[in-house]
């Protein structure tokens, strides 16, 4: 049975894992399309004197999709902040506790919060198919905030995900060693 879960917890890992660097990769690409997009405003702006609100907006459609998104892929590198001085110094074992512990006790009680309290805000601007106040501006600003959904749900799998990892170490199933990123103080 032990051997069952052990190969389950690796399926259910990998799986999320790969969800989760497909998403960082196709918001490496939205970071490159930002780039060249606010690039042809300021030149539209300022070489043709011409303004698109419409263009401006999709600018802020994919940062807000870069940082949202973004987060479980910084969450699965372990690039994420990590406020913790003896953390480095902790024995491998004791980082996977303190991941678990920070998962289960901070990560997804706040993801779960920022679910229930956004879901109407979001429900909301569905129901209406709210646009954008500005004139000439993009339709679609449901789509812009069901971002704040997305976010915390990619969050809570890459959460799962962290856990299982860990766990697996502390029982010694996997590799002591923590991702590529170093936690930073």
């Amino acid at each position: 049975m032990s051997v069952l879960i052990d190969t389950a917890s690796a399926v259910v890992i990998r799986a999320i894992d790969a969800f989760t660097e497909l998403m960082g990769k196709v918001l490496a690409w939205a970071c490159l399309a930002m780039v060249l997009i606010m690039g042809a405003v300021v030149l539209m702006r300022y070489a043709f004197q011409q303004n698109s609100i419409a263009v401006q907006e999709v600018v802020t459609y994919f940062h807000g999709a870069v940082f949202m998104l973004g987060a479980a892929f910084t969450l699965k590198a372990n690039e994420h902040v990590r406020v913790d001085i003896f953390f480095q110094r902790f024995s491998p074992k004791t980082q996977a506790w303190v991941n678990v512990l920070g998962t289960v006790l901070l990560l997804l009680p706040v993801c779960f919060f920022i679910l229930i309290i956004s879901w109407d805000y979001v429900a909301l601007s569905w129901r209406v198919q709210e646009s954008s106040r500005e004139a000439g501006g993009l339709g679609g600003v449901y789509f812009l905030k069901s971002l704040i959904l997305l976010m915390p749900i990619s969050l809570i799998l890459q959460g799962i995900a962290e856990i299982l990892r860990n766990i697996r170490r502390i029982a010694g199933n996997e590799s002591a060693h923590l991702p590529t990123g170093a936690p930073h103080a």
